[in-house]
């Protein structure tokens, strides 16, 4: 299946387990070069998450110095060069894309914030599929999940993306429903 070609702003993204230290590496980075903080934030189960976004050489330049200054309490990092625009609107809680009446849905679960957003990115470049939800951390105990849109074959294709993105590990569930009942859509998704 082609993919879609590699556009967008690369994306850094730190979890710390000191809250107060988040704060101070969220000060570090953008200190560092222009980078955009889309997420920070005390997320459960008791840490602290930082998303940034950013021409490629400027977010490498803020996530070397965050880890530096995160140290050891970095938990997980990731960096993902032109990161789809999709997963960057949802971060900044953008209007989202709408599920179609005709639309197939996948839902991914994963067990990390930053599992989660390299899933999506994978998913969302693998196949002509929407961003329909995003959802870090708060109040899931630390997980994330997505959900996509599209037509059946590619829902399932960037279901297969999601899953084969990340370590086995870190999945949860991929799920898909063939045409979601108009209830669900109205409220659900």
């Amino acid at each position: 299946m082609p993919g879609k070609p590699a556009t967008g702003p690369a994306l850094g993204l730190l979890e710390l387990e000191s809250l107060a230290r988040g704060i101070v590496v969220a000060d570090a980075l953008v200190k560092q070069a222009a980078v955009q903080i889309v997420v920070a934030e005390a997320v459960s189960p008791g840490k602290y998450l930082l998303i940034f976004v950013g021409p490629e050489g400027e977010v490498v330049e803020s996530f070397k110095a965050g880890l530096e200054v995160g140290a050891a309490m970095v938990l997980d990092s990731l960096h993902l060069p032109h990161v789809a625009e999709a997963v960057v609107a949802a971060l900044l809680r953008a209007e989202v894309a709408k599920v179609g009446p005709h639309d197939a849905v996948g839902i991914v679960e994963l067990h990390t914030v930053a599992a989660t957003l390299k899933a999506a990115d994978v998913a969302l470049k693998r196949a002509d599929v929407k961003l329909t939800q995003l959802h870090l951390a708060k109040g899931i105990g630390g997980k994330g999940w997505f959900t996509l849109a599209g037509v059946q074959h590619d829902v399932e294709a960037a279901l297969e993306g999601a899953a084969a993105a990340v370590q086995p590990s870190l999945l949860v569930a991929t799920e898909l429903i063939q045409r979601p009942h108009a209830e669900l859509r109205g409220k659900v998704l």
